[in-house]
């Protein structure tokens, strides 16, 4: 099973500049149209979709109003090779236009990992599995 996870977007071609300039993933070339791009690895494909959309899939009615902040329904966790590569997927979010939410902090379950928002503020995280050198794990939060 590959993994494609789509945004709708206001901005397809900023969006995807920003997301390939935090990533550094190249271009799935072949799923490239008037209304569509993405950024592929052999394991998933993250696609920027346009507003006609929208209406392609059924969704018409819930497309949001110009200025309309949308509401965090879910979101992105991309795992990344180590706290190193958070870091500078952190500073390259902020180069790029994005924000931090929360920046880089140790999870209870062992992750290196930040909040951010992309230009659209879609929020995402960007996260991997083991801290940097000194910083130990929070306990698990209690109910």
């Amino acid at each position: 099973m590959k993994l494609w996870f789509n945004l709708l977007c206001r901005d397809v071609p900023a969006q995807f500049g920003f997301y390939r300039a935090v990533l550094g993933l190249p271009e799935a070339e072949a799923s490239r149209s008037p209304i569509y791009r993405a950024l592929e690895t052999p394991d998933f494909q993250f696609g920027f979709n346009a507003a006609p959309a929208y209406e392609l899939l059924g969704l018409a009615d819930r497309q949001p109003t110009d200025g309309e902040r949308v509401p965090v329904v879910a979101y992105a966790t991309l795992m990344l090779d180590g706290p190193d590569a958070v870091d500078a997927a952190v500073q390259a979010a902020q180069d790029a236009g994005g924000r931090i939410v929360k920046p880089p902090y140790a999870t209870y379950y062992g992750q290196w990992q930040a909040v951010l928002a992309d230009p659209e503020d879609n929020v995402f995280r960007v996260s991997a599995i083991g801290l940097p050198t000194g910083v130990q794990a929070p306990p698990l939060p209690q109910a």
